[in-house]
């Protein structure tokens, strides 16, 4: 039982305990961190420099040390102790002797309390104070100086939890790669305006469990809420000075505990409580996790754990000046994942959150970084290989944001099978197509087919482009279309922070305006670009608002704004917000409905002789096949994808039965009128989608062969309605040839039967084949 929640003469007495002398065994170096076993706790850290460790016990607030013990055993570069006496609810930190050697890379300070890397839960916040700093400010050479000040106040400390909980019927969601579809939110954010989220749960993971929160995500479709950083974070030093806050949480203390902020009680249980609630109605948990540095920066920076337990082995230090930080990740350190004990706790960390918090998935961030060796970036580096063949692992949804800093930082492309990328090329590329530049056709072209020309190698699926419009990072899609510039003046930092080249375009006026042709055409370009989404082949990602047109006020960079600006304004949501989500959650029912525009095969546009078919066609307006020279034409702007549902999305060759689709996307600033293709199976086209017509009930049909006057900066979806003879002759094909198949297996011919059964076909409505 967790001392939280004992009574307080029982707190009483629990202390009184640890005011005496601890009883103190040999205990074990495996597994790292304070481990409960039901009778006493085992605490094993792992330090290869260190010359001696001290584990201090605290109160249950975390606020007066009461004994100090030194792990009595030194294991395979693992100090060990255990604690008969121990429970769940004891709080620690430790202090680690050794040498203070900055040129050397070593930064012992036993003045300074330090975290457990492989601590589960956190008591306390940090309060920013030079006593956090393993140096004296203002001194020559400020950090080659050695501070004598305790830390303990200023830190805060670990706690001992029981892993116990009951998960009941819970089962994991195991949605397919080729069906998910991403949704990305805060856990904070998502919750702290939401009106049916009492407000003691606002912000936390129990907020994010609450009924309707988790009825909302359901309903629109999407498969798998991918949250932002959950681990334990800090506020950076120059945030806490400012009087902001570090609200994303890309600054990671610990790897195993989940943001004490995030707790609406003191139980990390309550995470586990949100995950069930979310696998009940079918929906996954992906977290995005920051393994590649952490919030101890660098040679200036605090010292919180890692730098304090053993600098040398958990940072990537300059070779030829150990006292400075390689810095690959523009936060001023970059965790060591060559050292395997380094390797060992991010792997560790990995199957904790898979196995004891069973989410499905991680996104992560600066992802070139685990792939980074003493050469450079890897695809078969330790951290790769030590994922691809973990049992655990390899069973969890794994995505990369495939870039960093360093040399050579930009690997999109190239990181191995298994792994999902964010693709940055899709998202600037539909955006410029929207935008009206020239010359973006043929590369549109790719990004609809799941960006082939980066990924189709190596047997990885279409799914491993992640595509996205908008993130977390940049302008949600209300100002996509809403500015042309970034307004990141309340950060603080003159709006020289955020990115400049965003490719948005604000339609004729900067911000919120009463003009009502560009608030239609606004709401137009926000439905092109869900729909281009939404109907790429590839696996979709959703920021959570886009769907009824959240907005930043132009701020593309929210990193800090733990405040209105970064919070979902549920409130607000306004009457073509409440469209916009309807026609939303449309587009993915199409999507889920439709197997061609999630089929687990690159689209290739080649012939296929044996099928007589190609899987997508390349279309002018007029319904022609388009020719190098129109693919080369910088004004093009319109562009149809004629997807053949005969073409089999599987390697079997025989027909496939998947409705015929034709996607039309037009970026020009005028009406275009578009020939319908005439198509073998059917004659009537179904207008699925027109973003310029949004309100429709019923889908329109039409013949082939007719011009539909395409809208300007407008998309639209055909489904072709099958004729009775030609379904059922499709249906038959495939029969046809997987008999054909059987029959050269056993080397019998079948060839009559066959026959039979396509003059079969042509005779159900008597026209004859």
């Amino acid at each position: 039982m967790d001392l939280t929640t004992l009574s307080n003469t029982q707190r009483r007495l629990t202390t009184a305990a640890f005011r005496r002398k601890s009883r103190v065994q040999e205990g074990a170096p495996n597994p790292l961190g304070a481990t409960w076993d039901g009778r006493g706790v085992n605490f094993a850290l792992f330090s290869a420099n260190a010359t001696k460790v001290e584990l201090c016990l605290f109160d249950i607030q975390g606020r007066r040390e009461l004994e100090r013990i030194e792990l009595p055993e030194y294991t395979d570069e693992v100090w060990h102790g255990y604690l008969p006496d121990a429970r769940p609810g004891t709080v620690y930190g430790y202090r680690v002797h050794g040498p203070y050697e900055p040129s050397a890379g070593h930064r012992f300070n036993p003045h300074k309390l330090l975290l457990d890397p492989y601590a589960k839960a956190l008591v306390g916040n940090l309060v920013w104070s030079d006593t956090l700093f393993g140096y004296r400010h203002g001194s020559t050479k400020e950090d080659l100086s050695f501070d004598r000040r305790d830390s303990a106040r200023a830190m805060p400390k670990c706690r001992v939890i029981d892993p116990a909980f009951t998960w009941g019927k819970e089962r994991a969601p195991k949605i397919p790669w080729e069906r998910t579809i991403l949704y990305e939110t805060h856990v904070r954010g998502h919750t702290m305006l939401h009106p049916l989220v009492p407000p003691a749960n606002r912000g936390t993971f129990a907020g994010m469990a609450q009924h309707e929160v988790v009825s909302y995500i359901k309903g629109l479709g999407v498969t798998s809420v991918e949250l932002l950083p959950v681990h334990a974070f800090i506020d950076e030093h120059f945030l806490n000075v400012q009087g902001r806050r570090n609200y994303w949480g890309y600054n990671t203390i610990g790897f195993f505990a989940p943001d004490p902020r995030y707790l609406a009680s003191p139980f990390v249980n309550e995470f586990k409580e949100m995950v069930a609630r979310l696998h009940d109605a079918g929906l996954e948990v992906i977290l995005d996790v920051v393994y590649n540095h952490t919030a101890e920066g660098n040679e200036q920076g605090p010292t919180l754990s890692f730098k304090g337990i053993d600098n040398a082995s958990y940072y990537r230090l300059m070779p030829d000046d150990p006292r400075l930080y390689i810095n690959d990740t523009g936060t001023g350190n970059t965790f060591n994942l060559t050292h395997p004990r380094v390797l060992q706790l991010v792997l560790d960390s990995l199957r904790y959150w898979s196995t004891e918090m069973r989410v499905d998935g991680f996104r992560f961030d600066l992802a070139t970084i685990l792939g980074r060796e003493l050469h450079g970036f890897d695809p078969s580096s330790g951290f790769f290989d030590a994922v691809r063949q973990d049992p655990v692992l390899a069973d969890t949804k794994l995505i990369a944001e495939p870039w960093d800093i360093g040399p050579g930082g930009y690997q999109l492309g190239n990181f191995p099978p298994g792994w999902a990328e964010w693709n940055d090329r899709y998202r600037d590329t539909v955006r410029a197509f929207w935008k009206g530049d020239e010359g973006k056709l043929p590369e549109l072209a790719s990004r609809l087919s799941a960006s082939g020309d980066l990924f189709h190698r190596r047997g990885r699926r279409p799914w491993v482009s992640v595509n996205l419009i908008t993130a977390h990072d940049g302008f949600t899609l209300n100002d996509l279309v809403s500015y042309n510039d970034k307004h990141n003046e309340a950060n603080g930092e003159d709006n020289r922070d955020g990115h400049s080249h965003n490719l948005s375009w604000n339609h004729g006026a900067e911000g919120p305006t009463d003009d009502p042709a560009i608030q239609a055409l606004r709401e137009r370009q926000k439905r092109n670009l869900l729909a281009t989404l939404l109907f790429s082949l590839g696996t979709p990602m959703i920021l959570a608002g886009d769907e009824f047109g959240r907005t930043q006020h132009g701020n593309n960079n929210a990193y800090c704004q733990d405040n209105a600006t970064g919070w979902i304004d549920w409130p607000r949501i306004d009457a073509d917000g409440k469209l916009l989500a309807e026609f939303t959650r449309e587009l993915i029912s199409i999507r889920q409905s439709y197997p061609v525009l999630h089929r687990n095969r690159f689209l290739t546009g080649e012939y296929d002789p044996e099928l007589d078919v190609k899987d997508v066609t390349w279309l002018t307006p007029q319904a022609t096949e388009m020719t190098p020279e129109q693919w080369g034409e910088v004004h093009g702007r319109c562009l149809g994808a004629l997807l053949d549902g005969r073409a089999q999305a599987s390697g079997i060759k025989k027909p496939g039965a998947d409705a015929t689709l034709l996607l039309i996307l037009n970026a020009h600033h005028e009406t275009l009128p578009f020939k319908l293709p005439e198509v073998v199976g059917g004659k009537t086209w179904l207008c699925l989608i027109d973003t310029a017509a949004p309100d429709r009930k019923e889908p329109p049909a039409f013949r082939t062969g007719d011009a539909y006057e395409v809208m300007e900066r407008s998309l639209l979806l055909f489904a072709l309605k099958p004729d009775r003879k030609s379904w059922r002759t499709l249906q038959l094909l495939a029969e046809m040839m997987q008999r054909e198949t059987e029959a050269k297996r056993k080397k019998e011919s079948g060839t009559d039967s066959d026959l039979d059964l396509l003059s079969q076909a042509g005779n159900e409505d008597g026209t004859g084949f």
